[in-house]
């Protein structure tokens, strides 16, 4: 679909020294960077899953915290100890 947009000058210089540079075409520039916006980038280039960091050490939660109670997890949080 054809449309006009008015962007700002260095904007628009900034895009076209970036498309030239990564040799596509301005439009490509502009719908990566509308895709990237609007969320839907992910669907377009998939990224690699990022790797989760996991405790495999013993023990658990301190005596007295209930792990169903938020407000007994953030007391617990604040403690000091």
């Amino acid at each position: 679909m054809k449309t006009t947009v008015d962007l700002d000058d260095e904007l628009l210089v900034r895009a076209k020294a970036a498309s030239a540079r990564e040799q596509k075409p301005l439009k490509s520039l502009i719908e990566e960077g509308l895709r990237m916006r609007l969320g839907r980038h992910a669907a377009v280039t998939p990224r690699a899953p990022v790797p989760l960091a996991l405790f495999h050490g013993t023990g658990g939660l301190a005596a007295g915290i209930d792990p169903l109670s938020n407000r007994s997890l953030l007391a617990a949080a604040d403690d000091d100890a």
